[in-house]
């Protein structure tokens, strides 16, 4: 496992009790394979993370935006919270090369996926807060989320557009949607992708972007939109 020096140093807290960073960075199935290691997995951390990093980022947008409704705030705090903003910024700080994982899930990508990134940055905000005080685990996320945050003064927080999808779909059809590129055009500097989303066999929406990406989203974007008119 890599130096945790290094990562205390990159994520600016130094730790008096290091167990607790260790015990952020411990996968459930490191301990499937290691029974005897001394320390229990994330999954606890995770649970008290998810709780501060909520509470830090909603009295954020409380005092920042004294004009949004409680709907709007929920909406902005489930965007900069979710899962895949969570991975970049755990991704960003290279977590997962110190990550304890079981050998199954260490081949097969573990250290790369998004759930276990977002997990175990939700479990070091926890070994923060227990660790330093609540004091500190607001200034850490606050620096964390920096741009994030900016993004969004700015008005330039982009909608989730694919979650929300994804959320309709399972709770009205339980099926999963499926992107697929059906274009990808121009020189590299100015590429154009063209995207379908797919609900089984039908063709429920179509983007075109910069980026694959962004292709998605747009094509998330028209899919709602024609799923909410057929369904006014």
């Amino acid at each position: 496992m890599a130096d945790l020096d290094v990562f205390e140093q990159i994520i600016g807290v130094t730790f008096r009790d290091r167990a607790l960073l260790e015990q952020a960075l411990v996968h459930r199935s490191y301990l499937n394979e290691n029974p005897d290691f001394a320390l229990p997995s994330n999954e606890r951390l995770e649970f008290l993370g998810d709780a501060v990093l909520g509470l830090v980022v909603a009295e954020k947008l409380y005092h920042e935006f004294p004009q949004l409704s409680e709907g709007k705030m929920t909406k902005l705090r489930a965007a900069l919270v979710r899962q895949e903003t969570l991975a970049s910024l755990a991704a960003s700080l290279g977590l997962g090369g110190y990550l304890r994982l079981g050998w199954g899930e260490e081949v097969s990508g573990g250290r790369s996926r998004q759930t276990n990134l977002a997990r175990a940055f939700e479990a070091v905000i926890g070994a923060i807060f227990l660790d330093q005080g609540f004091g500190v685990a607001t200034d850490s996320i606050l620096r964390l989320f920096g741009d994030q945050l900016r993004r969004i003064t700015e008005g330039r927080l982009t909608t989730d557009y694919k979650s929300r999808l994804q959320e309709v779909v399972q709770a009205e059809q339980r099926l999963t949607p499926v992107y697929r590129m059906v274009e990808a055009s121009g020189p590299d500097h100015d590429k154009r992708f063209v995207v379908e989303v797919m609900v089984g066999d039908t063709v429920i929406g179509r983007g075109a972007g910069k980026s694959k990406r962004m292709a998605e989203e747009e094509a998330a974007r028209s899919a709602i939109e024609r799923l909410s008119a057929d369904g006014g």
